[in-house]
């Protein structure tokens, strides 16, 4: 068994201040003896007006907050998933929100760019567009070789789309890494019943790591990440708004032993 960790943030709209404490909670959580880190959707900027994340993009394998990641991987030994970074795309008023993933020796090893887009009208009072400074990713499903398990990579609103995780299970993910900034009304409605069910569904580990907490927008974000193992159920959950830690043990031969006792033979 190898234990794993998901890092929750509240981020604020400066990049300085989130890597700080990205790098205090990463090496929290390496000299907790985590082999891998999942930080949240966002956690380099959760900007003011939704254009401030364009402002701080970079060149992909380039840059201060690639740079900091890189870093921090080899320094404290772990592998890193870096929630989501602000990349640059083709278009020039947009970026892609990446998903990367790093080695215990700092190297990039696998990039997954957000595929589906939060667009959504909650209430008179809230919505969201994040099609208009977002350039959304090719779909591609991305599984990559980590010492934990075979890693597939999804972000935040992919969790409503299960044709994804179907293709990562058919890439033989046997844990996900779900970096996350659900709305107050839409976490508390469905984040547990939609990630517990993904698990469920794919009999795989989920890793669920979230935002939490008022922004410097005024925006709030609904956090209770979460770490949920193959049969759905929940090993750890920080309940609580703002920064924080969860941890779990990742133990693959019971993942097999569930695969093998409902074997799924999926058609499409």
């Amino acid at each position: 068994m190898c234990k794993i960790s998901a890092i929750q943030m509240c981020s604020s709209s400066k990049v300085d201040e989130n890597i700080k404490a990205a790098d205090k909670l990463i090496k929290e959580a390496a000299q907790n003896d985590a082999k891998l880190v999942v930080l949240p959707e966002m956690f380099a900027i959760m900007g003011i007006k939704p254009t401030d994340k364009i402002k701080e993009r970079e060149e992909y394998n380039s840059g201060k907050i690639q740079d900091f990641l890189s870093k921090a991987a080899m320094t404290n030994d772990i592998w890193i998933v870096a929630g989501t970074i602000p990349i640059a795309c083709r278009i020039h008023d947009k970026i892609r929100a990446a998903c990367i993933v790093y080695d215990n020796h700092g190297n990039t090893v696998a990039r997954y760019d957000k595929t589906h887009l939060f667009d959504a009208t909650l209430s008179a009072t809230e919505s969201y567009r994040e099609s208009d400074t977002t350039d959304a990713g090719n779909g591609h499903p991305v599984v990559v070789d980590t010492p934990v398990g075979k890693l597939g990579l999804a972000v935040c609103f992919d969790i409503r789309f299960p044709e994804l995780f179907l293709q990562l299970y058919k890439k033989g993910a046997e844990i996900i890494a779900l970096p996350s900034a659900f709305t107050v009304p839409t976490g508390t409605a469905h984040w547990e019943i939609l990630t517990r069910s993904c698990a469920i569904q794919n009999f795989c580990y989920l890793i669920g790591a979230c935002q939490s907490g008022k922004h410097d927008s005024g925006r709030e974000t609904f956090g209770h990440s979460m770490i949920i193992d193959p049969w759905g159920k929940v090993l750890a959950n920080h309940p609580k708004p703002g920064n924080g830690i969860i941890y779990a043990d990742i133990d693959l031969e019971y993942l097999t032993k569930v695969r093998s006792a409902i074997p799924l033979t999926r058609l499409i």
